[in-house]
């Protein structure tokens, strides 16, 4: 039986790019700085890069799937030639309020639900206890934490700090910190074997 495989699971709004709130064009989408270098880190250090995120604004009807899965697929094209290339993306466009017409429902996939972590382990093989959940909100943590994942990193931005230390392991205040503490996990997990 091969190896399984580790994961940097990243949210996209708020982690990957600023959070403009419901991104869905080119146009206002704005990386965070150190995303790239971080990505590249994590896949030299063997992570596989998965992008879980609720995107609330389809179920809204802010804006489609297809725009959606547009600007993903740009996105993608952006972190390939940046050599960070991403694995997959999981999204989920339901919500249980505010959805409108077929979005309107509970789903297992929307964070703080651990459905598109586990859905990513199953389809990638993946050590979820090794691997890493970065968010900026308590639900992304809370997803990671119900899905086993061990290492969960808070990236603190706008206000978001008063998550409890039960949710999130590690404090970050950069994409730059988080590189670095990717690469001190990855030698104390190499030393564990």
């Amino acid at each position: 039986m091969s190896a399984m495989n580790k994961a940097l699971f990243l949210d996209r709004d708020g982690v990957i790019n600023h959070d403009a709130g419901y991104t869905s064009k080119i146009e206002d989408f704005h990386f965070i700085d150190g995303i790239f270098e971080l990505c590249r880190a994590a896949k030299r250090l063997g992570y596989l890069i998965i992008v879980v995120t609720n995107q609330a604004g389809i179920g809204r009807g802010y804006y489609s799937e297809q725009d959606f899965l547009s600007l993903t697929e740009w996105m993608k094209t952006r972190f390939e030639e940046e050599g960070a290339s991403i694995t997959d993306v999981y999204y989920c466009p339901h919500h249980p309020e505010h959805g409108v017409g077929q979005y309107k429902q509970e789903s297992f996939d929307r964070k703080p639900n651990p459905g598109m972590l586990l859905k990513a382990a199953q389809a990638y093989r993946i050590d979820l206890p090794k691997s890493i959940m970065i968010g900026d909100k308590e639900s992304d943590l809370m997803a990671a934490k119900h899905a086993g994942v061990e290492n969960r990193w808070h990236l603190i931005d706008k206000g978001f700090a008063k998550i409890s230390a039960d949710e999130a392991d590690i404090r970050i205040n950069s994409l730059d910190q988080a590189a670095e503490k990717l690469e001190n996990l990855s030698m104390v997990q190499a030393k564990s074997v």
